[in-house]
């Protein structure tokens, strides 16, 4: 089971770190007489020496120790957070995978179309409340949910446009022996030869807007904004790297044919073909 193979958590913090937020919020320098003097004697020879933590999420406005402590402090929350949110998705895709199926499929000999909404699965969005954070209360709550329902969107809006291009899963369909094709498995294919226009969703620019619409809290310094364009990135490495590794099989497909005579034709194609819709067909 390929699932999500590449590591997330790595992407996301690279991402946060690069967007320099700093804290504290519209803090400057205290500067001239005699302010200089006073912040300088407010506190210890040492607590203006703070050393920064490599990775923390917040870059801080000073070297005041209490600066760079709120700085790792805050930024350890958020970074859990975020952590969590990412596990939460990763898991929801896989349960996703295992109950994700394609429908309503035609076969016509070797051939196999399927039109937009022939992949169908469950919806991420509880999944994801469940697996990350069930039992978050007040604002992280408020987070948890738009993110969740950001990620579930975008993904059920690429699930929804997934078709099959006509490809060649069914080699012995072009001339079976028998007025009818029992049910066979599919010849094996990556998602990524099925197409959908519902990828534009999974970039990370979409993927942040799309959380980012949930949100309605007050953040002056868009700390959010700059969690989602984080997960975004992650999601949507993750998202490319599976695409080509997830394999499609087990799709048994079936149907008549109507050219079959034992004595003038004993062998013929598919025609007019369809699947058995039973989950199971991305789990491999």
């Amino acid at each position: 089971m390929p699932g999500l193979a590449v590591p997330m958590n790595p992407i996301a913090d690279a991402t946060f770190v690069a967007q320099r937020k700093q804290l504290p919020v519209n803090w400057k320098q205290p500067q001239g007489d005699p302010a200089t003097d006073h912040y300088r004697r407010a506190f210890k020879t040492e607590d203006h020496g703070g050393v920064p933590v490599p990775g923390c999420y917040f870059w801080a406005q000073s070297t005041n120790k209490f600066h760079v402590d709120s700085c790792k402090n805050i930024g350890d929350i958020i970074k859990s957070f975020c952590h969590d949110m990412l596990k939460g998705f990763k898991q929801s895709v896989d349960i996703w995978r295992a109950q994700a199926r394609f429908q309503n499929l035609r076969i016509a000999a070797v051939s196999v179309t399927g039109a937009p909404g022939c992949l169908s699965g469950p919806k991420l969005e509880p999944m994801i409340k469940v697996y990350s954070r069930p039992s978050a209360m007040s604002h992280q709550k408020h987070w948890r949910d738009a993110v969740a329902k950001g990620l579930s969107s975008c993904w059920h809006d690429w699930q929804q446009q997934v078709t099959i291009p006509g490809l060649p899963l069914y080699p012995a369909f072009a001339a079976f022996p028998g007025p009818m094709a029992p049910p066979i498995p599919n010849v094996p294919v990556p998602l990524a030869s099925c197409p959908s226009v519902g990828m534009a969703k999974m970039t990370p620019t979409a993927l942040a807007q799309a959380m980012n619409s949930h949100f309605s809290l007050d953040d002056p310094d868009n700390h959010f904004g700059a969690l989602t364009q984080s997960i975004g990135t992650a999601v949507s490495t993750a998202f490319n790297a599976w695409l080509p590794c997830q394999m499609v099989t087990g799709v048994m497909g079936k149907g008549p044919i109507p050219t079959f005579s034992p004595m003038w034709a004993p062998v013929g194609p598919v025609i007019m073909g369809d699947n058995i819709p039973a989950p199971g067909h991305l789990a491999a």
